[in-house]
């Protein structure tokens, strides 16, 4: 079960980020939403095909990982556009991760910045620091399946 929040981001905090991940995902349906992903981390390379369930901030997710012979087939099965973007992941208080995406292409400029909680109580009782901007967790526009169909509708 996967429980997460997004905010707009308008600066990035004054703190080196933890870690540094370059991300390319594409969508092989958003509805279900099925999705691929390469992440970089340095020189290390992973791969892995998500699938989502409904829901907007709590829903279910199962992961499977890839070769890069299966991600680089799978591309071409993609609808939309293929997302680029750069994660840097934060430390919060309370043992959370801000992850905050830094968007390239058609959504440069865009920075969201997810935060996943172990469960509804802990959701609940987050208080955002004050680097985050306004809560789009509810918006269908600030998830990334919608936006990788954005020009194609």
């Amino acid at each position: 079960m996967e429980i997460e929040r997004k905010f707009l981001i308008e600066k990035l905090p004054d703190m080196e980020p933890v870690k540094v991940i370059h991300i390319e995902q594409g969508y092989i349906s958003t509805d279900p939403v099925i999705r691929i992903r390469a992440q970089k981390v340095g020189e290390q390379e992973s791969y892995v095909l998500t699938v989502k369930g409904g829901g907007m901030i709590k829903r279910i997710e199962y992961e499977l990982d890839l070769t890069q012979k299966q991600f680089e087939g799978l591309k071409d099965k993609c609808v939309g556009q293929v997302i680029v973007k750069t994660r840097y992941k934060y430390p919060l208080e309370n043992g959370l991760m801000a992850e905050v995406d830094v968007f390239e292409g058609a959504k440069a400029g865009l920075v969201l910045a997810e935060v996943e909680f172990p469960d509804e109580k802990t959701m609940s009782l987050f208080e955002k620091p004050d680097w985050f901007g306004e809560d789009v967790s509810r918006d269908i526009r600030y998830h990334n399946s919608y936006m990788s169909l954005e020009g194609n509708r």
